[in-house]
């Protein structure tokens, strides 16, 4: 049997589809400023169609970076906190190929943290680190582990357990949070939990699969473009280190327990399922899950149909059990 779109996912994706110019082509790779406008455009659309999430208080923060600059981070909480609790939190890395920041995704962005924060009463910081091809590696990464460092270091102010703290993220931050999470091992950090949502994880991934070709939302392209932008004329060369690229680390001893998500259409299946099995080989707990007839982001793009019920519970599920 070939592979197909799950039926739930293809009719709520169908408008969206719909709506793109049948005349235009994809842009090639290295176009990172056609991938941005179109880029604003989906992620508004897809907040546009959202419920808002009642329940979930917001305050902005200033994260200093590691190289003199300042980042904006805003932590979501719920409402209702009893006094004097001390509740677990997670650092929440937002997806963008490594080229959207939040001016680019933010409404969208917005919404998928306040629903976690609302089904799961964990709180979250969400960093607006800075991308690529303005701030190459290790820029993102190191922004993102400044954001991990100081929501440890203000933990008791937040109200928050320090040994309870996750990491989370979807796409390229998914890929970046595992780069926090190994980077956190190695500076002695503790994580209680990483929580990888079809992570961007290899640089490597440029070569086409034509089975998969037909149902991508994120091409190989998309791809090529997003790891050059961040690793410039190492992408792809022995020249990666892991802290950019995690399925280039050989050592994952001592990560934390890990849950990781992924559609069986995504560029990135073989990736992740692989990530799984070499942190499983390595001792660590994982929780694998591939989600037939889903392509890349699905969750965002069919946030109605069965699969993405199903996934959005396994992720509160993971981040109540904290």
């Amino acid at each position: 049997m070939t592979l197909e779109f799950d039926p739930d996912v293809l009719a709520e994706m169908g408008p969206l589809m719909a709506a793109r110019p049948a005349e235009a082509e994809p842009p090639p790779v290295g176009d990172v400023a056609t991938r941005r406008i179109t880029g604003r455009d989906t992620f508004a659309q897809l907040a546009s169609v959202r419920a808002p999430v009642e329940g979930v208080r917001t305050d902005d923060h200033v994260v200093p970076g590691t190289d003199g600059c300042t980042l904006t981070a805003t932590w979501y909480r719920p409402a209702e906190i009893a006094p004097g609790d001390s509740t677990a939190a997670a650092l929440y890395l937002h997806g963008g190929g490594m080229i959207l920041g939040l001016e680019h995704t933010r409404e969208l962005y917005d919404s998928v943290v306040r629903g976690y924060v609302a089904a799961s009463g964990v709180p979250m910081l969400m960093v607006d680190y800075r991308v690529a091809p303005e701030f190459p590696h290790p820029q993102p990464l190191d922004d993102c582990r400044a954001s991990l460092r100081w929501l440890a270091d203000h933990a008791g102010e937040l109200g928050v357990d320090p040994r309870r703290l996750a990491v989370m993220g979807d796409s390229a931050g998914g890929g970046l949070a595992a780069g926090v999470c190994l980077a956190a091992r190695d500076d002695g950090i503790p994580v209680a939990a990483q929580l990888l949502v079809y992570p961007m994880l290899d640089d490597r991934t440029t070569a086409a699969d034509p089975l998969l070709t037909p149902f991508l939302t994120w091409t190989y392209d998309d791809n090529a473009t997003g790891w050059q932008a961040l690793l410039g004329t190492r992408a792809g060369t022995a020249d990666v280190p892991p802290y950019a690229a995690p399925a280039r680390a050989v050592d994952l001893h001592g990560l934390p327990p890990t849950y990781l998500e992924v559609g069986e259409l995504d560029v990135f299946r073989r990736e992740v399922l692989a990530y799984a099995d070499a942190l499983g080989r390595a001792g660590v707990s994982v929780e694998l899950h591939q989600y037939p007839g889903c392509p890349h982001a699905s969750d965002l793009l069919a946030p109605n149909a069965g699969s993405t019920q199903r996934a959005l519970a396994d992720r509160v599920r993971r981040l109540r059990s904290l």
